[in-house]
């Protein structure tokens, strides 16, 4: 699970995944670089930030003969983005496709399945995905299924309808008659953390249904994306330059501040999550050079510099910034981590860029799982907590997800696979990086 999409174009070494004994990094979560037309390219050139890059393919398979060529560390493989797909053929609409249009984006889908895409993937809180019904998923995901790709979600929920999300995985996973993965498992917010056990239940009774359902997490109690998970999406109807436009009219801003001060309804909003607690929102990236002093800071103490409430401030820094706002929310329970690493079907990823601690990447602040995610699994919870064994969590980074993501010849030591090790020493490897200093490399990886 790695959004090193961008990074590897940077800097192709990879060296905070690298160091950690990553081999593969697997893209495509809701948004993938590609199928792009000339409208989605302009946009993509626009929203650039630290990292400048020409946008030299079109489609998906073209991106990944382009790291290929330009020459990356460790291998790569993408799911095809079901946003992407929908913003292709209906750019930011908040309607459902026309048969036409629907057909066009399982063509896209094919497309991209003939180039090697290991299936479909969605990010079902976000805007435009949060707009795609679960008969909309069902039908590229079968798309998929013709040539035997898979299923992985960010489920729509994993606030006050974690379970109901779940169940949709599972029911699209079915329909599709695939395999499915659960990105992120998460019950987030005080309020959800009690469904967690429920929640591998479900899973756990789709499997013995016999549906192949796994699940994907990171290491850590706080997630990072944007200030637009903060927002109602309504108002990110139409793209990112309307959504910031928008959001410049007092009338909008203040139903905007309503909904962001309320219980979300129909929506998922990880500040309303964070229990409306601005000290556990951090502010991670920026792309205006006159804001980067203030990467580091939580949204109360920028709200308390500039002496407005959170909510103007979140608004006012979309508007500034031109841009979603890295953020990074404080959502989940270490108890609830432990269970999910205990649950046979879990495997891991870091949900971020491979990095290095130089040039470009310290404009920003990475989450802390860029460089930490994997040496973490070994140190805090095979070494310190003894959640699993280092055979089952070798298990688990190695040959789980070459088997769910169904890629073969990897993941185990076997005569006639690929040659993809990794030695490190159990005794000593460590996680090193932290909020307060992200770009930490991890120790402990002799040889990769």
């Amino acid at each position: 699970l790695s959004w090193a999409t961008e990074a590897l174009i940077e800097d192709g070494r990879g060296i905070s995944d690298i160091r950690q004994g990553v081999t593969l990094e697997v893209m495509g979560e809701g948004w993938s670089m590609g199928p792009v037309n000339d409208a989605m390219k302009a946009e993509s050139l626009k929203q650039q930030s630290d990292i400048k890059f020409d946008i030299q393919w079109t489609s998906l398979g073209e991106y990944l003969d382009f790291l290929e060529t330009k020459g990356v560390s460790p291998n790569v493989a993408s799911y095809i983005g079901a946003t992407t797909v929908r913003v292709h053929e209906l750019g930011y609409e908040d309607r459902p496709p026309t048969a036409e249009e629907l057909t066009r984006m399982q063509e896209l889908v094919r497309a991209a399945m003939r180039e090697g895409a290991l299936g479909l993937g969605s990010s079902l809180i976000y805007a435009p995905a949060f707009y795609a019904d679960t008969d909309e998923l069902i039908a590229l995901t079968k798309a998929a299924a013709e040539f035997g790709g898979g299923y992985i979600s960010h489920i729509r929920s994993e606030g006050d309808r974690y379970l109901e999300a779940l169940d949709e995985l599972i029911s699209i996973a079915r329909a599709a008659k695939t395999h499915a993965q659960a990105y992120h498992l998460k019950p987030a917010g005080a309020a959800n953390w009690s469904k967690s056990s429920e929640g591998l239940a479900k899973m756990d009774a789709a499997r013995a249904e016999g549906l192949d359902i796994a699940a994907n997490i990171y290491t850590y109690t706080a997630g990072a994306t944007g200030l637009d998970a903060a927002m109602p999406p309504w108002v990110q109807e139409g793209g990112h330059d309307k959504w910031v436009e928008t959001l410049k009219n007092p009338e909008i801003r203040a139903k905007v501040i309503a909904e962001m001060t309320a219980p979300a309804v129909g929506w998922e909003s990880l500040y309303a999550l964070t229990g409306f607690d601005p000290t556990k929102v951090l502010l991670i990236a920026f792309k205006n050079a006159t804001l980067k002093p203030l990467t580091g800071k939580s949204l109360k103490e920028v709200a308390k510099m500039r002496g407005k409430s959170p909510e103007d401030t979140m608004i006012d820094l979309v508007i500034e910034d031109d841009s979603r706002v890295g953020t990074a929310y404080f959502l989940m329970s270490e108890e609830n981590i432990r269970r999910n690493i205990a649950w046979p079907m879990t495997m891991f990823g870091s949900d971020e860029g491979a990095y290095a601690p130089e040039g470009v990447f310290l404009l920003s602040n990475a989450h802390p799982r860029a460089y930490g995610t994997f040496a973490r699994v070994f140190a805090k919870y095979v070494r310190d907590e003894k959640v699993i064994s280092v055979a089952e969590a070798v298990r688990r980074l190695t040959s789980l997800p070459a088997d769910k993501i169904r890629i073969k010849e990897r993941g185990r030591l076997k005569a006639g696979n690929f040659a993809d090790i990794v030695v490190f020493d159990p005794a000593t490897i460590q996680d090193h990086a932290t909020f307060d200093k992200p770009h930490q490399l991890a120790t402990g990886v002799r040889d990769v």
